[in-house]
């Protein structure tokens, strides 16, 4: 470059002035091409509105249950309206915001008068109890497959154990009841055991035995399903990684060479010790990056939905030798995970795992996913169904109270009373308890169809 600005300079027939500021100009403002194939470090977040608008959804029922959890703890299980606005402000309500905030979802909350005092109070549906019910029958069921989680979790930390608190944190993602400390941990001494640090005075739940079996990745069992369904090539498939790119990510030629050769890198398994090996160098350098990739894919698979807050994994970052910066590190690889803003102001993100979801549900759902998406449906169920079944509830409280006069007519006309012993108490007893089963077998707070209920009225009045 030197040589040209000087021979441009000695040249008396080129223009030195202008040959110099273009050179200058074109150095730099000239972007060199980046052939570079190994993955970048920092990279843009792109949206995936699938499971944006699924944390949508996740915010309102985060705030149904934190208002169940409030009128489950009242007396009788219901709250007066007067208290309300005190009460709900502990969960960040502001004034008059959570009797509209009730008032949005008629299937979880129902406003009634009381009949003696004539005060209005709220309480929980028939339909959100059966779903709370369900939840944690769900829950009890599946309790020795939180077993096996939990051994897992731990089993993946380098010195075999982890803080009880921070296990505590995280126990509704992985499907573990509020007093696991004794159901669980305690419960199952061959497997768990509760030590108390002297030095830092905390709890750690630690691993018994270290069952070989159990040391078997999801990953590695979905390898083995594509080997065998496809026939891809075994070098390829032996340490890869199911990637899909969300919608509107740019992939270049070079990165899409950076990523094929990322695929088949080797790695140490999640489950394996790594305290004896050298780590001072590149290639073992690429080793631990991946690790950390398949560190979190197995914790995202031992959770119940596949999806965990990423201030919960940071809890167990030093114990499993994850990255400092783990929001970049996660944007480094969104093929395998997506990180979603939503659902809180943007204070928490959410980790999810893109194989196990499929249009906004997960491939292979269980039981307890399942019960807790009948609370999500509940949310978004349409107040006019709430108000044809009230409408109805209603209407059969007028018909059973209607035939309980009339009964209690025809045993006057006839000249028995209502209180008398033998075999006419017996008949009356009888009869309401017929009028009972009647009302109970007609009308189910599970019957959402409006055109079934409009047949059921009509074959009613005609009856």
């Amino acid at each position: 470059m030197l040589v040209f600005i000087s021979l441009g300079l000695l040249n008396p027939r080129l223009k030195p002035l202008k040959t110099l500021q273009s050179t200058l100009y074109n150095l730099k403002h000239t972007k060199p091409m980046s052939q570079s194939t190994s993955i970048p470090k920092k990279q843009l977040r792109v949206r995936d509105h699938g499971f944006d608008n699924y944390m949508e959804i996740e915010k309102k029922t985060r705030k149904v249950l934190k208002f169940q959890s409030l009128i489950l703890s009242q007396y009788n299980q219901t709250l007066p309206i007067s208290r309300l606005d005190n009460l709900a402000g502990r969960l960040g309500f502001k004034q008059f915001e959570a009797g509209a905030f009730i008032l949005k979802f008629p299937h979880v909350f129902e406003v009634y008068e009381h009949p003696v005092q004539r005060v209005l109070y709220c309480r929980l549906t028939r339909k959100a109890v059966n779903q709370i019910m369900q939840e944690k029958e769900a829950l009890l069921a599946q309790i020795p497959d939180a077993v096996t989680r939990l051994r897992k979790l731990i089993m993946m930390s380098n010195e075999g154990r982890l803080r009880l608190e921070h296990v505590r944190i995280a126990r509704y993602e992985f499907g573990l009841p509020d007093d696991f400390e004794y159901s669980v941990v305690l419960k199952y001494p061959q497997f768990f055991r509760l030590v108390d640090a002297s030095e830092t005075r905390n709890k750690y739940i630690e691993v018994v035995d270290r069952d070989r079996r159990l040391t078997v990745c999801a990953i590695e069992k979905v390898r083995e399903r594509e080997y065998r369904e496809k026939g891809m090539d075994a070098e390829d498939v032996r340490f890869k990684f199911m990637v899909n790119f969300p919608p509107g990510f740019k992939i270049g030629k070079y990165y899409r060479i950076a990523v094929w050769k990322w695929q088949r890198v080797p790695y140490w398994s999640p489950y394996e010790d790594i305290s004896g090996y050298d780590l001072r160098s590149i290639e073992a350098q690429k080793r631990m990056e991946k690790r950390a990739v398949a560190t979190i894919h197995e914790l995202l698979s031992l959770t119940v939905e596949k999806k965990i807050t990423m201030e919960r994994i940071a809890h167990f970052r030093m114990a499993m030798n994850l990255p400092n910066k783990l929001k970049g590190f996660l944007l480094q690889h969104q093929g395998i995970f997506y990180v979603s803003t939503r659902g809180n102001h943007g204070k928490l993100h959410t980790v999810f795992l893109r194989e196990a979801y499929r249009k906004g549900e997960l491939v292979e759902p269980n039981g307890l996913y399942l019960a807790r998406r009948k609370l999500c449906e509940l949310v978004l169920s349409s107040s006019r169904k709430a108000n044809v079944d009230r409408g109805l509830v209603h209407y059969r409280g007028d018909r059973e109270d209607d035939e309980m006069e009339r009964f209690r007519r025809d045993c006057s006309e006839d000249g028995f009373e209502g209180g008398k012993e033998g075999k006419d108490g017996e008949r009356e007893d009888d009869l309401n308890l017929e009028l009972s089963c009647d009302v109970g077998s007609d009308f189910t707070d599970e019957d959402d169809d409006v055109d079934g209920i409009e047949k059921a009225e009509k074959a009613q009045l005609n009856g």
